[in-house]
């Protein structure tokens, strides 16, 4: 209906389709319309008021108005239009049915590489992780759904000092223990490193051997345990992905980009662009960037070099529109100056697509956690506490039966998930496991419950009916031929909920624009209610509307499910 309004605007004013569509607004307040059009922009080039624009705008649209609009006034320098709802619900629900709310076109052509999670082998994998994944794939898929072709990427540190740490630690203090991939016994003994190296500086002269010896690759013994201990890592993270529902086409590794990133800072040292004192670095003070060191002075590598070595296999391997990395706000000046530097290495277009987004820090109602000491928050851990909340929750509603467990993880994965997109990507969040796993309020348990009550009245009416009614498997029966529904007088609750399903799209179309699943988690959320009060102020079985209502419901659950489906939360059709 949105399409309508512009339409009908575009003919009168200087604007083109698009600037017309970007100013539209929704009205605070359903008696002021359904959507109003602001003069203010106009009045320059119209070198009259915004005011008498606007009353000689209403004018002109009253001549030969669209059937879809029963009327529109004044308000101001604002245009109202208010729609027929009638035609509004059938367009709705017929656009529900036909489209599926399958991909848009917004991003149609594009390519994107989207690099995101990154853990470290032999460290913890933790809370904060979880935050970047999230946003990761939320947004890997948000770029598909509007058309673009998406790799996602994943790039772990497998080498460097954390490594030679952890393997000094095994060697002096845990030999005798047997080798796990135990996620708490991996990242136990990284945080038994970091307090004996804190306690006598003298170890930190072995550990630099160590780094040295895995480096070379010329320590069999060390190369060896580093390859186990490696693999055990990164084997404990396909539960977790596995749960999280994370998926990646490519992995790279930090190890990969040794050579390579020594190559290219010697090259860089060769030509000028970088400098040598004690170690090899970029000299960015000019570009208010500080110092970036590349090699150390024993001429190891650090990981700066090796993300100029993994900038340039992307864009030799993998050549994109944008490349998108999300990673921790701490993380953000790193990331400037690689982008400097590429710039510098004369790779000014391909720098100008490298794109970051960094995410905020997650904390808990008793402050910050740290991936340098005990006080970090193992994923393990964590969840065990998150999916024993969910599981009371549902024993306490009488939710009972074998498969308890398994629906507790799922309710438990959507509360964090949720919890960590609904805010903006850039802020510090904090999660209480008390309130964000709660199954009423700005909640996943709540967004789920939401679709599963969906599911079980449309199963109810097919059982009433004893019949499949078509597009079932959508819950929206078809809307043409003999099926066709009926749509008599509706209520204040049923048009509310049709308007809400009817910006689903454009909600999708700011997100996208704007690296931003927030904006979806939010609409999902005002959905969920405008549903549930439909649910409460209108029967579905038995009523005059039955049909019609039927069909607002299955329309309601495939749109709150794609919402689902693009912010990485699994569905669940019971409870």
């Amino acid at each position: 209906m949105k399409e309508v309004v512009v339409k009908l605007i575009a003919k009168e004013v200087s604007l083109d389709v698009s600037e017309v569509e970007n100013s539209i607004e929704v009205p605070p307040k359903s008696e002021m319309g359904d959507f109003a059009f602001p003069c203010f922009g106009l009045a320059k080039s119209e070198k009259k008021p915004p005011v008498m624009i606007a009353r000689d705008l209403v004018g002109k649209f009253m001549v030969n108005l669209p059937k879809e609009i029963e009327r529109v006034d004044v308000d101001g320098a604002y245009v109202n239009f208010f729609v027929d709802k009638k035609i509004l619900a059938g367009e709705v629900l017929k656009k529900v049915e036909e489209k599926g709310f399958g991909k848009l076109d917004l991003g149609k052509g594009k390519k994107r590489l989207v690099e995101y999670s990154q853990p470290n082998t032999h460290k913890a994998f933790h809370v904060g992780h979880i935050r970047g994944t999230s946003l990761g794939e939320s947004l890997a898929r948000i770029f598909r759904a509007c058309g673009e072709k998406v790799v996602q990427m994943n790039y772990s540190g497998d080498s460097g000092m954390h490594i030679a740490k952890w393997i000094w630690c095994y060697r002096k203090y845990h030999k005798k223990e047997k080798l796990s991939d135990d996620e708490s016994w991996i990242a136990g003994i990284y945080v038994d490193a970091v307090k004996g190296i804190s306690e006598n500086e003298e170890f930190q002269e072995e550990v630099d051997k160590i780094n040295r010896k895995i480096e070379s690759g010329g320590d069999k013994a060390i190369n060896a345990l580093w390859k186990k201990t490696r693999a055990m890592s990164i084997k404990s993270w396909k539960r977790i992905y596995d749960e999280l529902g994370a998926h990646f086409d490519v992995s790279f590794f930090e190890s990969e980009f040794e050579e390579a990133g020594k190559d290219e800072s010697l090259k860089l040292l060769e030509k000028g662009i970088a400098k040598k004192d004690d170690a090899i670095f970029m000299d960015l003070k000019d570009f208010g960037l500080g110092a970036w060191v590349l090699l150390r002075k024993d001429g190891t590598v650090l990981y700066s070099a090796k993300d100029i070595a993994l900038a340039l296999r992307k864009f030799k391997d993998y050549k994109s529109d944008n490349y998108l990395i999300c990673i921790g706000n701490e993380q953000k000046l790193h990331f400037e100056q690689l982008v400097k530097t590429l710039e510098l290495m004369g790779l000014k277009d391909e720098a100008s697509r490298y794109g970051v987004l960094p995410f905020g820090m997650v904390r808990f109602p008793e402050g910050k956690m740290s991936s340098r000491s005990g006080a970090n928050v193992l994923y393990s851990d964590f969840f065990k506490e998150v999916v024993k909340v969910a599981k009371d929750g549902l024993k306490k509603r009488g939710h009972e039966g074998n498969d308890i467990d398994k629906r507790a993880l799922k309710i438990a994965v959507a509360s964090v998930k949720y919890s960590m997109l609904k805010q903006g990507p850039k802020k510090t969040m904090i999660f209480d496991p008390r309130a964000d796993v709660a199954f009423e309020g700005d909640t996943g348990p709540y967004l789920l419950y939401s679709y599963a009550r969906a599911s079980s009245i449309i199963r109810k009416v097919k059982s009433a009916r004893n019949s499949v009614p078509s597009k079932v498997g959508t819950g929206v029966p078809s809307l043409s031929g003999k099926a066709k529904v009926k749509i008599s007088k509706l209520e204040d609750s049923e048009v509310k909920l049709v308007k809400k399903i009817d910006g689903f799209e454009d909600v999708v179309g700011r997100a996208y624009e704007g690296l931003a699943p927030n904006l979806i988690a939010n609409y999902c959320f005002e959905l969920a209610k405008d549903f549930n009060e439909f649910y409460h102020a209108c029967p579905v079985l038995g009523s005059e509307s039955e049909g019609f209502r039927l069909a607002l419901v299955g329309a309601f659950r495939l749109t709150l499910g794609k919402g689902l489906e693009l912010l990485g939360i699994e569905k669940l059709e019971k409870m």
